[in-house]
């Protein structure tokens, strides 16, 4: 059975890769090409073990935890993926693109799921509102073009006016800032329960969160996870209750989650 969730590349450069494999009842983490390991490499407490075969190395997991693999690289290798999500964001043929021939479709789109959720009671045009990693900020342009006015983005890149620069790992903003957060960018998370951890955050109670993600396929090349089921990502919430989940046809993502942060602490 393949696993719903797999974070991968952290560890290996010169194009290696990393993916998942099963042998009976043990689970496998393979890198290939050139191996940069930490000798106190831990997998949230769970211990590991560094076998070479052949031409690969081998780390083998003990116990798997489960759906998720929460993997946690060095701190050199966050640098990485960031500086290479930022080098995307940079990127001048793609701004190009986002902030001429893609402006309006972008923005046409992003308004009708948001004008969507309004009809469902769960954006309100008072919401203030934030777009996880906006890019150029289209989904913040949509947002105010549909009446929620008090919108902003976060990316690594800033673009003002519509996009403040921030990391999803760790949200410039206070506790219980938001009414309403949406992100599509899920799949560019290394650290995915810091990711939701800092929606529940920044979110205030009774706030609502939505989370457009690919279940059938690698959403694109910068991802750094792969998610093959929501059950996953419901897990990560801690402190908000599933409230639906539906298929969308949003630029290469399938799947629209919604959460509700719960108006009362769990005890």
């Amino acid at each position: 059975m393949r696993n719903p969730f797999s974070v991968h590349e952290p560890l290996v450069n010169q194009g290696g890769a990393v993916h998942f494999s099963e042998e009976g009842t043990r689970q496998e983490l393979i890198l290939t090409g050139i191996l940069i390991v930490e000798p106190n490499l831990r997998l949230h407490g769970h211990s590991t073990s560094l076998v070479t075969v052949g031409s690969k190395s081998v780390v083998q997991l003990s116990p798997f935890v489960g759906d998720i693999c929460r993997f946690q690289p060095p701190q050199l290798f966050y640098s990485i993926l960031l500086q290479r999500q930022l080098n995307k964001t940079l990127n001048p043929k793609l701004r190009q693109i986002w902030t001429t021939r893609d402006w309006e479709r972008k923005v046409r789109v992003f308004a009708q799921f948001f004008e969507s959720l309004k009809r469902r009671n769960l954006l309100l045009n008072s919401s203030k509102a934030l777009s996880i990693g906006a890019r150029v900020g289209q989904e913040v342009a949509a947002l105010k073009s549909i009446g929620v006015n008090d919108s902003i983005g976060i990316d690594l890149a800033p673009y003002p006016p519509l996009v403040v620069k921030g990391d999803f790992h760790a949200q410039p903003f206070m506790n219980g800032t938001f009414d309403f957060e949406f992100s599509n960018v899920f799949d560019h998370a290394l650290y995915p329960w810091k990711f939701v951890g800092e929606i529940e955050r920044t979110l205030k109670p009774g706030g609502v969160c939505v989370i457009h993600v690919a279940l059938s396929r690698r959403a694109d090349k910068y991802s750094a996870n792969d998610l093959y089921s929501v059950g996953p990502l419901v897990e990560l919430f801690k402190d908000s209750k599933l409230v639906e989940v539906r298929k969308v046809d949003g630029f290469g993502l399938d799947t629209e989650v919604v959460f509700r942060k719960n108006k009362r602490r769990n005890i």
